[in-house]
C-alpha cells in the first residue's frame, strides 16, 4: 500500500514517521502529478490558507478530483481543507465532508493543549470506546455535521475526527501522540476501498 502525505508545510514528517511505523511505503507528495502515484493521501496541519496558495488552482483542483476518487485523512488545516463549509473566515475548500468548521476556534497557539477524548467504536474501529491523547494545536472545531458523517472520536461532547465515505478528519494531531490507531483507522478505510 503506497500513501501519499502533503509535503507542502506543517508536520507532514510526523505523519511519515507514524505511516512509517505501521508498514506502509509512504510518499511525500510536493507535486500535483505525484497523486497519481498513490492510493491514499494524508494532509497534515499547517495553515489552511497558505495550503491553498501552495497549491495553486491547477494543484487544487488536482487534489479536490484526487479526494472525490481515493482515500483521504486530513488532521487540523487539513481536516479545514475538506470541509464544505470553513469560518473564520471564510475560505474554499475541497467539499469532501458535509461539515461547517471553524478555524481557530479553541484560541491561538498559547491556547494549545493534550487532552484526553474517546476513540468510538465505528465502522473504521471495531473496538469499544476507548480513552485517546489528543493534541490540539491551534485546532478547528467542527460546528454542524451532515447526516452522512460519521463520528469516529469525541473530546467531551464535541465531535473531534469524522468520516464521510472516503475521507476522514481530524480536528487534532494524532501523529504527535505514541498511539497509532487513528492512523490505523484511516489504513483500514484504504484497504476497504480496494477490496
Amino acid at each position: 500500500m503506497k500513501i501519499g502525505v502533503l509535503a507542502l508545510q506543517g508536520d507532514f514528517d510526523a505523519h511519515r514517521r507514524r505511516l512509517d511505523e505501521l508498514g506502509t511505503e509512504v510518499v511525500l507528495v510536493k507535486k500535483p502529478e505525484q497523486l497519481d502515484e498513490i492510493e491514499g493521501l494524508v494532509i497534515p496541519g499547517g495553515e489552511s490558507g497558505t495550503f491553498l496558495k501552495l497549491l495553486g488552482d491547477t494543484g487544487f483542483e488536482k487534489l479536490k478530483q484526487f479526494v472525490r476518487l481515493k482515500p483521504t485523512f486530513g488532521t487540523c488545516a487539513g481536516a479545514i481543507l475538506l470541509a464544505s463549509e470553513i469560518e473564520n473566515p471564510q475560505q474554499k475548500g475541497l467539499g469532501a465532508i458535509d461539515m461547517r468548521i471553524r478555524r481557530n476556534a479553541y484560541g491561538r497557539q498559547i491556547n494549545s493543549s493534550i487532552r484526553e477524548g474517546k476513540l468510538l467504536e465505528s465502522s473504521l474501529h471495531d473496538k469499544a470506546t476507548l480513552p485517546l491523547e489528543m493534541v490540539f494545536i491551534r485546532a478547528p472545531k467542527i460546528e454542524r455535521l451532515g447526516a452522512n458523517v460519521e463520528v469516529i472520536a469525541t473530546e467531551g461532547a464535541d465531535p473531534v475526527a469524522v468520516r464521510q465515505g472516503k475521507t476522514m478528519a481530524a480536528t487534532f494531531h494524532p501523529e504527535l501522540s505514541e498511539d497509532p490507531r487513528v492512523h490505523q483507522a484511516f489504513l483500514r478505510l484504504v484497504r476497504n476501498g480496494k477490496e
